[in-house]
């Protein structure tokens, strides 16, 4: 089995991309691998912003907001695991497939769910899309019950 090195860990900045994140940054302790948290702002995200907005002001908007989302959530493991973040535009799954190709990721770790809660049954998931797609492994963790319902209700 190759050595775990680089961790692709995508996230849409919910609690339940939280279960895939942390996971993620365990098991780079646990072996000394890089992390990188990408996060892929979307069309849905974009709808929010004003005209006059540049993207360079959005992606600076994404890139703050990850880093709080991090320093919020994991600051227990930030310390013991080199970690990178990286913010783009563009659709999730494709955007996290062509991330992982770019960095020559060993491993992508990522929850089953996301702000979207449940509602893939319509429409498929994200983690579905780069499980079929991804250059590399593709680990998906399952929130915790509690967390999934939740976001759920």
């Amino acid at each position: 089995m190759k050595e775990t090195r680089k961790i692709l860990a995508p996230t849409d900045l919910s609690e339940l991309s939280l279960a895939g994140i942390r996971y993620a940054l365990e098991a780079a302790r646990a072996s000394a691998a890089e992390v990188i948290v990408y996060h892929s702002i979307g069309a849905d995200e974009l709808m929010h912003c004003s005209r006059s907005e540049l993207l360079s002001d959005v992606i600076g908007l994404g890139e703050k907001s990850l880093s709080q989302f991090l320093n919020a959530r994991c600051a227990d493991l930030l310390p013991h695991v080199n970690v990178r973040t990286k913010v783009e535009l563009g659709a999730a799954a494709a955007s996290i497939v062509d991330e992982a190709k770019r960095e020559n990721a060993d491993l992508i770790v990522m929850s089953t769910h996301g702000r979207t809660g449940f509602s893939h049954v319509l429409v498929g998931s994200v983690t579905e899309r780069v499980v079929r797609h991804a250059p590399c492994p593709v680990l998906s963790i399952h929130p915790a019950k509690e967390t999934a319902a939740e976001a759920a209700a």
